[in-house]
């Protein structure tokens, strides 16, 4: 990983003092670097001593970051890693064109290694913004609301984890059947990450992330979205749930008896196994 960091400094440097302060902001705030990791792990089944695991893995963690500024802007999210997020120091305008330049700095890494890297890696770009897409729209009418969130999940978190599983090993020199198992794997636990990351929400966590977090921010979740469809079914403690999180949520009183309400609720189980569920299937694909 200290080869990576390296490297990805010195991708996100430039030489237009601005360019270099805005592209830095959260490659300096550091991250669980989940992506690259995987890359390297995976490029393990094979050499993982090629140059082009760690290339890839770069790749991989400047298109994440890219994403970040983009999604910051969108969510107006006031901070990212305990930092201020890019928006909130330089504007929307300055957040989105940094989120572009490290699209564009992940594109010149790709190409060099090679073209069938470079279509991996615009097949992950054009799902990364397909998953924004539609979470931003939300379902069509008639649609499962569930089975579209899931979806979502998949688009923007499954598939660059799994893109990273795919590089590693490809770089790595293993074999097609290979390939496929980390690709299934991959695509697998990103949904099961971020419906863990669901389930924390109403918990709290060691990393210090307060409970209600994405409640307050009105970012919708599998329980929350379990309960709404309960309470459409007639289920009163559901509906009453339901009023509290589409209620104030400014107060800490009021996120506070939200987030209890969420937590007594069947849904908050239901999506709890559903993580676990995801989970197992990654690790039996493998």
């Amino acid at each position: 990983m200290e080869a990576v960091e390296a490297q990805l400094r010195v991708a996100v440097a430039h030489s237009d003092r601005l360019a270099d302060s805005t592209s830095r902001h959260l490659v300096e705030a550091g991250g669980k670097r989940v992506r690259p990791l995987l890359v390297l792990l995976a490029g393990e089944l094979g050499d993982g001593a090629a140059p082009e695991v760690v290339e890839a893995a770069v790749v991989v963690e400047l298109t994440h970051l890219a994403t970040l500024y983009h999604d910051d802007v969108m969510d107006s999210a006031p901070l990212r890693r305990g930092a201020p997020a890019a928006q909130q120091v330089w504007g929307n305008n300055v957040a989105i064109l940094t989120g572009d330049l490290l699209f564009a700095r992940a594109s010149r890494l790709v190409a060099a290694l090679g073209p069938e890297a470079v279509e991996i890696q615009a097949a992950t770009f054009e799902r990364l913004c397909l998953g924004q897409l539609h979470e931003t729209v939300g379902p069509d009418e008639g649609e499962d609301p569930v089975a579209h969130y899931l979806q979502v999940l998949s688009d923007k978190t499954g598939s660059l984890i799994a893109t990273s599983a795919l590089f590693g090993a490809m770089f790595g020199g293993c074999e097609q059947q290979v390939r496929d198992v980390v690709v299934a794997y991959g695509e697998r636990v990103g949904v099961a990450f971020q419906l863990a990351d669901d389930v924390l929400d109403l918990l709290g966590d060691d990393s210090g992330k307060r409970a209600g977090t994405d409640l307050r921010e009105r970012v919708p979740t599998l329980p929350v979205l379990l309960a709404r469809d309960a309470a459409a079914r007639g289920d009163e403690r559901a509906a009453a749930a339901v009023a509290l999180v589409d209620g104030p949520l400014d107060a800490d009183d009021d996120l506070a008896r939200a987030v209890a309400a969420l937590r007594s609720l069947p849904s908050t189980d239901v999506a709890r196994a559903r993580a676990q569920h995801c989970a197992q299937e990654a690790v039996d694909a493998l």
